[in-house]
């Protein structure tokens, strides 16, 4: 390194301290100011507590709602389930191959004889040609015939029809008409 090229730095003089930084005092006579939050930021945060809160209202109301109806809903369903599935006995009674022949022999109708045939290219019959007899070979609830559970006895054309079974009211628990019951205890 040349001479010329070095850069000198004074030096303070040993004995003489650094200067620090005044410091400036002053005399405090009241507390600084405090800034005080603006109404409308209160007002909006008031605000949206309140929007929460009636949006958590209104979402309990709607779900509570609509349990009732999923509840009532369920019970319109078990209903008609079993509404359902009395029909279908019902059905399944009257359709059986005992219930159709004694309803047949009811309304008079008899077992067919032999059959005859017809012949379209020349008219000829082939058969014996007579119609059924007068009584019927069959006889539904004869000797030979088995009970049948499903079969309920003919209904009355003048009597009214009960959708709903009478129960006595000796059989029925007691009404609750204010809260559950509970024993006395003396």
């Amino acid at each position: 390194m040349s001479l010329s090229t070095a850069v000198r730095t004074p030096r303070s003089a040993p004995g003489t301290p650094a200067k620090a930084p005044g410091r400036r005092l002053r005399q405090i006579t009241s507390p600084p100011a405090r800034r005080k939050p603006k109404l409308a930021y209160a007002l909006v945060a008031l605000g949206g507590a309140m929007a929460i809160a009636a949006a958590q209202i209104i979402l309990s109301l709607a779900i509570t709602q609509d349990s009732y109806t999923l509840a009532s809903l369920s019970s319109q369903q078990r209903s008609l389930d079993l509404r359902t599935a009395a029909l279908q006995e019902e059905l399944t009674g009257v359709g059986s191959p005992q219930a159709l022949a004694s309803e047949a022999a009811a309304l008079g109708m008899v077992v067919a004889g032999s059959p005859s045939y017809l012949r379209l290219s020349d008219g000829a019959v082939f058969g014996t040609g007579t119609g059924a007899g007068g009584a019927s070979t069959v006889d539904p609830s004869g000797s030979g015939a088995v009970s049948n559970a499903l079969l309920a006895a003919p209904a009355q054309a003048d009597a009214p029809v009960a959708s709903e079974p009478v129960v006595e009211a000796e059989q029925l628990p007691p009404a609750i008409t204010d809260g559950l019951p509970t024993p006395e205890t003396r």
